[in-house]
């Protein structure tokens, strides 16, 4: 019996995206797998006035939409909301638990302050994990159907 592979998944954003569903179950397609979401409690870009716990309110509603979708999506799916600093919160997950590889989903260049902050070459050299970037469309924002 083939092991059950484990997905870090960091978003916020683009969690509902299509884009990233697809891509997620594509590599559950490939063999048994588990997601767990990591949702930063990040203050919104550009509403510096939002409080951490406004933040941390937005991340929850986020992470609780994606993992209806993708238990819709027949994924094995949990997740959590993370330090607002996303390195941080990866830490913080690969402390508890281990995983396989991180799937990082943002938006596009040009809107992704993780993108411009180079968050994928810094994960995969902090955590010496592969590192699935997924760039999702800002016309893909839109929550998916099942």
């Amino acid at each position: 019996m083939a092991s059950v592979r484990r997905y870090l998944v960091v978003g916020n954003q683009t969690l509902r995206s299509a884009r990233l569903l697809r891509e997620m179950r594509s590599c559950a397609s490939r063999a048994p797998a588990r997601f767990h979401l990591i949702v930063p409690a990040e203050k919104p870009h550009g509403q510096a006035s939002s409080t951490e716990t406004e933040a941390r309110t937005k991340s929850h509603e986020r992470l609780d939409a994606a993992l209806v979708d993708f238990s819709v999506a027949a994924l094995a799916v949990d997740g959590e909301v993370g330090d607002h600093n996303v390195l941080d919160a990866v830490r913080d997950a690969l402390e508890r638990d281990g995983y396989d590889e991180i799937i990082l989903s943002t938006l596009p260049p040009g809107l992704s302050r993780w993108i411009h902050a180079d968050l994928a070459h810094r994960l995969r050299r902090r955590f010496a994990l592969p590192v699935r970037h997924v760039v999702v469309p800002f016309e893909d924002l839109a929550p998916p159907a099942a």
